[in-house]
């Protein structure tokens, strides 16, 4: 991802609808766990390496992209420059692994698959989200530096194997799905732009109904997968 997005990421992510329930997916999916090592891969600015932080895990952010780990050493995070598809950390280093919106954006995404396998510890927690259904594709999709949208199998395929067991797969941001459809057919750029006050509080009580509505087996924008290593 390029650095006017990366920047346009971090003016957004503590105030708009969309990083604020991603925030809390995560939050949610840690709860209970005994905290330990976390790695957050593809961190970014660090918004999500935060959650993890704030619950007391000894987080670390994994970016490669330099604007990246500027802004999130400026938040005083600690971050590690460093590739997906080879991991700078030992083996069974860490007890989570965090990658929201990161295999979406490298070719050899089972590449960077095998590498969460071989850092985590027996018992340790993969994170993802990803992207959902190449119908949605659109200039977003292009201007944040996509390579693919997942459907739930080729999802699956991905961690079916004897590094892990899969816990959960679900869709998320379904009740919104209709909006962006019909929004990306007009963009030429990121979507995920300033929103007026009124309209982000709206689409916040809207995505948030999703936590007590049964929409996880529904078309999403969004797809989460949980899994445990072997």
């Amino acid at each position: 991802m390029k650095r006017p997005q990366i920047e346009n990421m971090a003016r957004l992510e503590d105030d708009h609808w969309w990083f604020r329930e991603r925030r809390h997916l995560i939050a949610r999916a840690i709860a209970g766990r005994t905290p330990s090592r976390a790695l957050d891969i593809g961190a970014g600015a660090g918004g999500n390496t935060r959650v993890l932080r704030s619950a007391g895990w000894e987080s670390t952010a994994l970016e490669f992209s330099d604007a990246g780990v500027e802004l999130a050493r400026a938040r005083g995070l600690d971050v590690v420059q460093g590739d997906a598809r080879q991991i700078p950390f030992p083996d069974d280093h860490f007890g989570l692994v965090l990658a929201y919106d990161v295999l979406e954006h490298i070719e050899e995404d089972e590449q960077v698959v095998a590498e969460m396998a071989r850092v985590l510890q027996p018992g340790g927690r993969a994170l993802i989200a990803v992207p959902a259904d190449m119908r949605l594709w659109s200039a977003h999709d292009e201007a944040i530096g996509h390579v693919r949208r997942y459907t739930r199998d080729s999802l699956v395929a991905l961690f079916d194997n004897d590094s892990f067991r899969i816990d959960e797969v679900r869709s998320w941001n379904v009740l919104l799905r209709p909006v962006v459809a019909f929004r990306r057919r007009s963009v030429t750029d990121n979507d995920l732009t300033p929103l007026p006050r009124i309209v982000n509080a709206g689409l916040s009580v809207v995505i948030r109904a999703e936590r007590y509505l049964p929409v996880a087996n529904r078309a999403g924008v969004s797809l989460l997968l949980n899994a445990t290593a072997r």
